[in-house]
């Protein structure tokens, strides 16, 4: 059964919008924008602006070369461009250099200079090349800057992290540096804003979530807010938004012309506002909230519920932290949340603060203990679901979609070949199977094993009947059929222990387009004697504040620790005498630790202080 659930958003504006009035030379490119709006309702009104006006659309070769030539131009030398992330030019290392002679372009290290993709390709979701080469999100030149090519491969794909001083790694991340950090910061929010979920801003950057948009990463604010605007940045902008230029796009990047924007948006830091004055800033944080109370316990689950903080300007969201790690936040001024992705038969500490749209927090409010019920083996109750309630558009083309599950946590589902505009028991998804379309949706990593797999499947539109495929961690487990009628289709005895992933795909050679709509699975925790033995087995220190974790372990163990987005994050073999994994490049958080000998597997969660 379908599960509605009303959210209340209760927000006061912290600032003065009359003050954001475009200067008279802007003003008819933003005539389409109404500034009295607040949040995503702004964002989208930019969004429509910067997506429209979008008008030229350059190719990869030759067409970005020659923009940079003249977007990047060095103000000082007019023969050179500058290099993002460069910061010397008279330390006889290459790598280092902050500026480049302007016809030194190609893929030679040591002399040329080529185009950094600001967001990395292979960061958005899909690709940003997925379409070609010449495709608009990766040949977009408000994201494509010159850079030392030693440098730009240095980066690489890593995500951005925070940091100090020149560009540099910072473990597993990459800081861009002192000067380029509020370039980097607005060419992230401008390519959410041109091109949606394709670039969320979490797929690009590490750091802690934003209260108003979780797609958001904070550490951009304060970047934006810490590093003005450039010459070369407002440069970029004016040429590419003149299309008598023969390389500009025809449209611009808001976050440029006013970095405040990102703050009427998303809060946080207070970035300079260059159409008007800047408003006081807002430093008290609300109060705590109370009464934080657990009830309807299940295998993976907890509901949450508290009474209102009040704040001076109106509270935006509530932080959940698990443990005393931060874990999901209600993105609302919602008093109630569901806690999912729990193990079962464990005792957690839940605790609450409260936050408002400047990133003021309260202190955490009381704590409350409560323990997970044992989890079904095989059979039973479901213990965890996906509704597709939270599918972020409603759309009739096919294509690459990514959204939130229903536990609206940062891990997400995704599907191809799909649309988003039929239903069966409220929002389902169709994906496309027929001959020459690969349609599946793919589940984000999930805890707690499956025992079994339920789903609802109906064919949309004109054709005949089959079956689709069902595959639990890449290993083929069964079919569920499809017709004319809605079907719900049990496929039992899989029984898989530990971290699984579900993939639903095309079966045959020719197919139809089929909706799927409540898709469930029941967990499995069943251990054989030799799993009993990898459950009992202890890591320590757990929560860790250290680098290095210990097992305490007289067998042979192939360890994987995965994020909670199911990406591998650090593998190694250990055994008695080397009994311990550098954890070094793993950030804060929460995390799974899959321990394997032979065919017996446990799981473990993994705390990182």
């Amino acid at each position: 059964m379908k599960q509605i659930y009303t959210i209340l958003i209760f927000f006061i504006s912290l600032f003065s919008f009359a003050q954001l009035t475009p200067p008279e030379e802007l003003q008819a490119y933003y005539a389409n924008v109404d500034f009295t709006q607040t949040q995503l309702d702004l964002f989208d009104d930019l969004a429509i602006e910067t997506i429209s006006s979008h008008t030229n659309f350059l190719t990869y070769t030759p067409g970005v070369w020659e923009a940079c030539r003249v977007t990047d131009e060095d103000p000082l030398n007019a023969a050179n461009v500058l290099l993002i992330y460069g910061y010397n030019d008279s330390d006889d290392n290459h790598v280092t250099d902050r500026t480049r002679n302007k016809q030194l372009n190609g893929g030679n290290s040591g002399t040329d200079w080529n185009r950094e993709h600001t967001f990395p390709r292979s960061l958005a979701n899909p690709d940003l090349d997925s379409n070609g080469t010449d495709s608009a999100p990766n040949t977009d030149a408000h994201n494509l800057r010159p850079s030392d090519v030693q440098m730009n491969a240095n980066r690489g794909n890593k995500k951005f992290g925070d940091g100090s001083g020149n560009a540099s790694a910072v473990g597993s991340d990459w800081y861009p540096g002192d000067e380029w950090r509020g370039d980097a910061a607005r060419i992230i929010m401008y390519m959410y804003l041109r091109y949606g979920t394709q670039c969320f801003p979490y797929y690009a950057t590490s750091g802690t979530a934003n209260s108003v948009d979780p797609n958001m990463i904070n550490l951009l604010l304060e970047w934006n807010a810490q590093d003005p605007v450039s010459t070369i940045e407002d440069k970029r902008n004016s040429y590419h938004a003149n299309t008598s230029n023969t390389y500009a796009q025809g449209n611009r990047n808001p976050f440029i012309d006013n970095p405040f924007l990102a703050t009427v948006i998303w809060g946080g830091t207070q970035a300079e506002n260059r159409w008007g004055d800047n408003p006081p800033e807002d430093t008290q944080a609300p109060t705590v909230p109370t009464n934080l109370m657990a009830s309807n316990e299940t295998a993976t689950s907890v509901d949450l519920t508290w009474t209102a903080s009040t704040d001076d300007t109106g509270v935006t969201a509530y932080n959940i932290f698990v443990d005393n790690t931060y874990y999901i936040s209600t993105n609302s001024a919602a008093t109630s949340i569901t806690v999912n992705g729990l193990s079962s038969e464990t005792k957690y500490t839940f605790a609450a603060l409260a936050a408002d749209l400047a990133d003021n927090t309260s202190a955490l409010g009381t704590s409350v203990e409560t323990s997970t019920l044992e989890a079904n083996i095989g059979g039973g109750d479901f213990c965890a679901f996906e509704t597709f309630e939270n599918i972020p558009d409603n759309s009739t083309s096919y294509s690459n979609r990514v959204w939130s599950g229903d536990d609206n946590s940062s891990q997400q589902w995704q599907a191809t070949r799909a649309r988003t505009d039929e239903s069966i028991n409220g929002r389902a998804i169709t994906i496309d199977v027929r001959s020459t379309s690969d349609g599946s949706i793919t589940s984000p990593l999930l805890p707690n094993g499956v025992g079994s797999i339920t789903v609802s499947t109906q064919r949309a539109f004109s054709g005949g009947t089959g079956t689709l495929d069902v595959s639990v961690n890449e290993v083929f487990v069964g079919t569920i059929p499809y017709g004319a009628d809605v079907q719900t289709t049990t496929i039992s005895d899989i029984n898989f222990n530990g971290n699984m992933q579900i993939l639903i795909s095309k079966n045959t050679s020719s197919g139809d387009r089929v909706t799927i709509d409540d898709l469930s699975w029941t967990c499995y925790p069943s251990l054989s004697v030799a799993d009993e033995t990898l459950k009992q087995l202890k890591l320590f220190p757990n929560p860790a504040k250290t680098n290095t974790i210990y097992f305490n372990t007289d067998r042979t163990l192939d360890i994987k620790i995965y994020d909670i987005l199911g990406k591998l994050v650090t593998s190694k073999t250990i055994n008695s005498s080397n009994n311990y994994v550098d954890i070094s490049n793993i950030n804060k958080g929460i995390y799974l630790v899959k321990m394997t000998s032979g065919k017996e597997t446990s799981v473990k969660k993994l705390i990182r202080n």
